[in-house]
């Protein structure tokens, strides 16, 4: 594998087919270059795993849900995002619903 690039297995790709059919798209950002980005996921080991919580995409980064003095915001580096309430419900579906594509697909996987 070169720098930059991932060699996927073919049910990791099956995987990621599985998220594009259930209306996820990808994203590539530069700092993240050998992980997919829908969330973090980390195609090691024969799977997809999520390589960190989901978060909200700010500039270049993700920005992680974070409790501050003045409530939970996204923050990545110095830039701040205060969740509101219909950020925190999109959040959490969004969460939700990645756990439950990747765990139906990890246990299809199965024998």
């Amino acid at each position: 594998m070169t720098r930059g690039t991932v060699d996927l297995t073919p049910a990791q790709v099956e995987r990621l087919e599985g998220l594009l059919r259930n209306g996820f798209r990808f994203v590539t950002l530069d700092r993240y270059e050998r992980f997919l980005g829908v969330v973090l996921l980390d195609p090691n080991e024969g799977n997809l795993k999520l390589f960190s919580q989901a978060g909200y995409r700010l500039g270049d980064g993700i920005g992680m849900l974070v409790e501050r003095e003045g409530g939970r915001a996204f923050v990545w580096h110095e830039q701040v995002v205060p969740a509101t309430t219909e950020m925190l419900e999109t959040y959490q579906r969004f969460r939700a619903e990645i756990e439950r594509v990747l765990k139906r697909q990890s246990q299809q996987d199965a024998p």
